[in-house]
């Protein structure tokens, strides 16, 4: 016990006087520092972006919805349901009730150009066309302006992130598409989710307007409680008159927002590690240089009875504490610059725009203090090393 309260007060000892001389040393210190905080910052806004596209795509997604695809389809776009087929899915036990009826919401997908506000160049925006019961089907659908579109006639509603992101959806414009012209009527929300980014109309006119018959592309299904997916997944699996896939809706758009999720966090980690090498470097040079201009100050204190680990230890704290400084100041640099962000990207399964918010959330904070921590752990450990094998009497013989 004696000797760990001694190697403990020699630790504090020598760490404290580091620290206090730190100053002295302020322009090598602040390159150590503003390297890791470079880093840090980076990883955080890269990876913020993949966290507002998951928040997004995924927030609203429920595990009381069941998402139905023709079976081998992976998304909207290349899947085709019959009418005869959304009224079979009404059949089995499980589904919810509401004031139109049974929850079913069969749903038809089509993609449409529009200029984006600013830039003047075309992108994808989705298209929907829905019953009454999407309304009752999906969360958080709330008009924010304007009225719902009547069946039957040419009107849409547009969810706020398209609005704000694409040219001529304004309450009381019109657009054209396919063959005729459409008024907005309305704008909604949808809980911050994906559906703020799309347009939305009744399915029969789109239908008569791209001349998809009856056909549907998927249908949302909200049933009575979590519980119930499974017997509903059974029923329809083994119904001979259909040749359909069901997920969940948590599922179903988690698997839509993982292709982009996935680029995003190559892309960003391919850079981060990029830029840790160089903050490596910076490190090591740091406590390099920090060890060197102390060497008779070490010696002494060897001299005096103080044993090497404590000094190892006092220039590890002294590169973490580096790193600490650095990924406080790199966090709150993304956080004040990036979180909230608004952009659009294009979303891979559906190649559609979505329009999405940075997020700066605590685990990715947490991630970048572990990143400095890593970087200034390697850039102490060496030269720690260094500075506790060094010769006493060649280190006091240096002028």
């Amino acid at each position: 016990m004696r000797r760990f309260a001694s190697f403990i007060r020699q630790c504090q000892a020598v760490s404290l006087y580091n620290l206090q001389t730190v100053w002295r040393r302020r322009g090598l210190s602040a390159v150590a520092i503003f390297g890791v905080a470079g880093v840090v910052g980076v990883m955080v806004a890269v990876l913020s972006m993949a966290a507002g596209f998951r928040a997004v795509v995924t927030g609203q997604a429920r595990d009381d919805v069941a998402v139905v695809l023709r079976g081998g389809a992976t998304a909207e776009s290349s899947s085709i349901l019959s009418r005869e087929e959304i009224a079979v899915l009404q059949e089995p036990p499980g589904v919810a009730r509401g004031s139109a009826g049974l929850l079913v919401s069969p749903e038809l997908f089509v993609i449409i150009d529009r200029p984006k506000i600013g830039v003047g160049t075309d992108a994808n925006v989705p298209l929907r066309g829905v019953e009454a019961a999407a309304f009752e089907v999906r969360d958080g659908i709330e008009l924010v302006e304007g009225r719902r579109f009547e069946p039957g006639r040419n009107e849409i509603i547009v969810g706020v992130a398209a609005a704000a992101a694409f040219e001529g959806l304004l309450v009381g414009e019109t657009i054209d598409v396919g063959r005729a012209s459409w008024e907005v009527v309305g704008h909604f929300t949808a809980g911050g989710g994906v559906a703020e980014s799309e347009i939305w109309t009744d399915t029969r006119v789109l239908q008569q307007m791209y001349q998809r018959g009856n056909s549907y592309n998927s249908a949302l299904v909200r049933l009575t409680d979590p519980a119930a997916f499974e017997e509903y997944e059974r029923a329809l699996e083994n119904d001979p008159r259909l040749n359909v896939g069901v997920q969940t809706q948590r599922a179903y758009q988690a698997a839509q927002s993982a292709p982009m999720e996935v680029f995003i966090s190559i892309l960003g980690w391919i850079i981060v590690a990029m830029m840790s090498a160089g903050a490596v470097f910076a490190a090591l040079n740091t406590m390099y240089a920090a060890v060197s201009a102390r060497a008779r100050e070490v010696a002494t204190l060897r001299a005096l009875g103080f044993a090497r680990l404590p000094v190892v230890v006092s220039v590890m704290i002294e590169s973490l504490a580096f790193g600490i400084v650095g990924a406080v100041l790199g966090g709150a640099a993304s956080w004040a610059l990036f979180d909230g962000f608004r952009a659009s990207t294009i979303n891979f399964a559906s190649f559609s725009q979505v329009a999405f918010a940075f997020q700066v959330t605590p685990d990715l904070l947490t991630q970048g203090i572990t990143l400095a921590l890593v970087i200034g752990g390697i850039g102490g450990l060496f030269p720690a090393i260094g500075a506790a094998r060094r010769s006493v009497v060649g280190a006091l013989r240096e002028p």
